[in-house]
């Protein structure tokens, strides 16, 4: 609430991938996965790929990191000059081997051999993923306290594991929470039966079963507690750049990798073209230089804060970027943006590749070999009614269609993929 109150919202921000790993590469790359082979959560991105932390150190930035970035393989900073706490995913990957997270599209999309365990798991309590974000928080807070900030300019990346599974969290959140006031999950009647084949197959293979009624409201609730532990994060960083008058010459974003399906259209976990996997936060606060107060409705995507992040900086982009930069959206010079998004996913769940493409209000789910979904987001958020047959949006349809396979192609992408999934098993 108080970054909406003091900068600019966006209300149609997506990821470029719903998943981990491919997404905060190309984060960090400001290109699309497909560009930099960041396929599933075990691609390593390429050591000599030009990062936003490299951009920023050339032009005197101290650029460091404080946790997740889930960077797999032996380069654990792409750019950053120090990590400062831990990043437990990229340990997992440097315990279990490369193996870990290799997708394997040779045997399509078995069905999961038991329930995801997830949802039993949920409730009040705590984890080492809990403990790696206390320690984050800590170690980001010290960078900021420290005196030596105000010798040079400097950009932190204090980057926290929640929200996200396990979904457990301390007593205190939990319990913000009553379980008898839960929201459950919107699903008309009929529409799992109904559903697009390539959400039936990400279902069956992620074992996303019919839960019994407690156990979903448990993993909402701690889904909801781990939200607001996180916002509690953000406060206190706020608060220490107050502290050592800082805030007003910082530029702050708050985001994230993806979402979480949370039970919504029977799905848990990410890795969906639905609204709730791979639409994110995006907020950015800049005092003096962004009205406060905005809520920007356009169509964006993190490739475009990569590009926004290298023109506050004044940093040279000497390597290509697949973004535009936010700024002149933000300080009112939006007339003629593109107001379109690009996500791509090409990881587990799927056997083939899939995409979206969101312009304006229209948004088409894209699967190699499957029919293609199309929604009208602004009259149908939740996507329940597929437009894709309705001969009323057939040009809507076309246009996107032609618009996502001239810059992508998913046949080229899949021989791609595959091969870099045979090389790395």
């Amino acid at each position: 609430d108080q970054l909406a109150q003091e900068g600019a919202t966006f209300d149609n921000a997506y990821c470029n991938s719903p998943l981990c790993l491919p997404s905060r590469m190309s984060f960090m790359t400001g290109r699309n996965i497909h560009q930099i082979g960041a396929y599933d959560n075990a691609s390593p991105l390429a050591s000599d790929a030009v990062t936003w932390a490299h951009m920023l150190r050339a032009v005197g930035y101290d650029v460091v990191l404080s946790g997740k970035q889930h960077f797999c393989g032996p380069d654990q900073l792409h750019g950053f000059s120090a990590q400062l706490a831990r990043d437990l995913h990229a340990e997992l990957w440097t315990k279990n081997g490369m193996l870990r997270g290799t997708a394997d599209w040779s045997k399509g999309t078995p069905a999961a051999a038991k329930p995801w365990g997830g949802v039993a798991q949920a409730g009040p309590g705590t984890t080492l993923e809990i403990e790696v974000d206390d320690l984050v928080e800590q170690r980001a807070l010290d960078y900021l306290r420290d005196p030596a900030r105000k010798e040079q300019p400097w950009a932190l990346n204090a980057s926290f594991i929640a929200p996200h599974f396990p979904l457990v969290v301390p007593e205190r959140f939990f319990n913000l929470y009553p379980l008898d006031q839960i929201d459950m999950p919107e699903i008309p009647d009929g529409h799992l039966e109904n559903q697009h084949p390539v959400h039936q197959r990400m279902r069956s293979m992620f074992g996303a079963v019919d839960f019994p009624e407690e156990q979903v409201r448990r993993a909402r609730a701690g889904y909801y507690g781990l939200i607001t532990y996180f916002d509690e994060k953000i406060g206190r960083l706020l608060q220490a750049l107050e502290e050592t008058g800082q805030r007003d010459n910082t530029v702050i974003v708050h985001f994230s990798d993806h979402g979480e399906m949370n039970g919504e259209h029977g799905m848990w976990r990410k890795s969906s073209m639905y609204e709730a996997s791979a639409r994110v936060p995006l907020q950015i606060s800049w005092p003096g230089q962004i009205a406060a107060g905005q809520r920007i409705g356009g169509v964006v995507s993190l490739v475009d804060l990569v590009a926004t992040v290298v023109d506050i900086a004044g940093a040279q982009s000497v390597a290509p970027l697949d973004g535009d930069s936010l700024l002149g959206l933000m300080q009112g010079q939006g007339e003629g943006w593109k107001d379109e998004a690009f996500c791509e996913y090409l990881a587990h769940g799927v056997a083939r590749p899939t995409a979206l493409l969101r312009q304006g209000r229209h948004k088409l789910n894209y699967s190699l070999g499957d029919s293609p979904e199309l929604y009208d987001i602004e009259a149908d958020p939740n996507e329940f009614e597929d437009l894709a047959n309705d001969t009323a949006h057939a040009s809507v349809l076309a246009d996107l269609q032609e618009r996502l396979l001239s810059q992508w192609d998913p046949v080229a992408i899949e021989a791609q993929v595959l091969q870099s999934q045979r090389e790395r098993l």
